[in-house]
């Protein structure tokens, strides 16, 4: 008995050199490359937990306040949203600003009943004196980024602020973040978004966790460190120059905000980001 254990210890049955084959290579190679691949973004993602812990407490504040406010231009880009339209251009027509010094453009590029119920809804806004205009088009070239250069051919503010159908901008927005433009080389303010129906269902919470990893952490850590980030499509504030500058609006990607954020920041602008404001949304519901 203890000579077969003595045996067994010294057996040399697996002591030979292995040949990896093709179908260990074929394991292999996938394995290791996903898991360099996953440590990088897990070093990444501590270091902006770093960073946000980091410049957490670090709040923007506007240099200084306008003595005299600009002109601010409000597009709110559309396609079939007839149930959300007449909330949003309800809110937007209530901003607290100087009315003289305001404009809201109504983006249209709706195919549904949206278009003729948006074009009345206006026109009773205009009757009613507000500063609002409604631009529909025939064709969708460019989509949202086609919309928006289209709208800045009329666009007379100097700062552009932009509304996606399903938000809810509340009324002191333009007050809380215009400030920012008295800097001369801010391009852009960021707000933070928020959710109205966040607990309605497993998968809005879980939209709302992975949103607000984007918006609190990593935008909190990249500004904070000044470093670049981008534009949200919605919730903020662009200068009009800047759009201009960066070449305008282009559709030839499928993210316009991040492609626009980038040439301008590549061109010297500086972004700010303002957690402390933030924009009600809705999530969706299903998928």
């Amino acid at each position: 008995m203890t000579d077969q254990l003595v045996r067994s210890l010294f057996d040399d049955t697996f002591n030979g050199v292995h040949r990896l084959e093709f179908f260990d290579w074929a394991l292999l190679i996938p394995y290791f490359a996903i898991l360099i691949i996953l440590s990088f973004y897990g070093c990444h993602r501590f270091e902006m937990i770093r960073k946000y812990l980091k410049h957490r407490g670090d709040l923007a504040e506007p240099p200084v306040r306008w003595p005299n406010l600009p002109r601010v231009t409000i597009q709110l880009p559309l396609y079939n949203e007839r149930y959300v339209v007449e909330r949003l251009i309800e809110e937007a027509s209530q901003m607290e600003y100087p009315r003289e010094l305001l404009q809201i453009q109504v983006l249209d590029d709706s195919t549904d009943d949206t278009h003729p119920f948006t074009e009345a809804l206006v026109r009773e806004y205009q009757a009613a004196g507000v500063p609002i205009e409604y631009l529909h088009r025939n064709n969708r070239a460019g989509f949202k980024a086609g919309a928006l250069q289209e709208g800045m051919k009329t666009a007379t503010g100097e700062l552009i602020a932009i509304f996606d159908a399903d938000f809810i901008p509340p009324r002191d927005f333009l007050v809380r973040t215009i400030h920012h433009f008295t800097d001369p080389s801010v391009g852009v303010v960021q707000t933070r978004w928020s959710y109205l129906n966040r607990h309605f269902n497993v998968l809005t919470e879980v939209e709302a966790m992975l949103l607000d990893g984007h918006f609190v952490i990593e935008h909190g850590a990249r500004f904070g460190s000044g470093l670049f980030f981008n534009f949200n499509g919605t919730a903020g504030v662009l200068r009009a120059k800047m759009i201009q500058d960066a070449g305008g609006w282009q559709h030839d990607t499928l993210t316009e905000d991040s492609d626009l954020s980038y040439r301008a920041q590549l061109n010297g602008w500086r972004f700010v980001y303002v957690p402390s404001v933030d924009c009600p949304s809705e999530l969706p519901v299903d998928t």
